[in-house]
């Protein structure tokens, strides 16, 4: 089932980004999950499986004034428990985040990727997305550049 995440998921999506990026400190913050489970335009997924969750991903509508004011959508923090990758839950997840970007009015939506494995390019682009369109810049402190 593809749902809106709950409060109660929190430990459930914590586990998943520990797995998403093992070198992160964990963050378990029940403040910072409400106000992500409440602001308007962030909207946060799961997907269970025998009423368990076994993926996640961030959908964030932003607001726009080309393209005729319709919205954009960026999607982040995509991930489907190890165990349970290859089977086609991966793509029941960007087909849930995809609807809702589509519900919501956007016109395009994004998403980027650090991961430099054909599979997971190959994963992006069997959902709908390409990579040949635009490019991709990327900025945040501690990289080369002025900040």
């Amino acid at each position: 089932m593809f749902r809106e995440a709950r409060s109660g998921d929190l430990a459930a999506i914590a586990r998943l980004y520990g797995q998403l990026n093992p070198d992160d400190p964990p963050v378990v913050d029940r403040a910072l999950f409400a106000t992500i489970l409440t602001v308007n335009g962030l909207r946060l997924f799961v997907l269970e499986r025998r009423s368990e969750v076994v993926a996640t991903t961030y959908l964030n509508i932003i607001p726009n004034l080309t393209r005729g004011g319709r919205p954009y959508a960026v999607t982040e923090n995509v991930v489907v428990e190890e165990s349970y990758r290859g089977v086609g839950l991966g793509k029941a997840v960007m087909a849930g985040t995809l609807h809702a970007a589509w519900e919501a009015g956007a016109y395009k939506a994004m998403l980027m990727t650090g991961s430099s494995r054909a599979s997971t390019h190959a994963f992006y682009r069997a959902c709908g997305f390409v990579g040949d369109v635009k490019t991709a810049y990327f900025a945040r402190p501690g990289l080369p550049g002025p900040h």
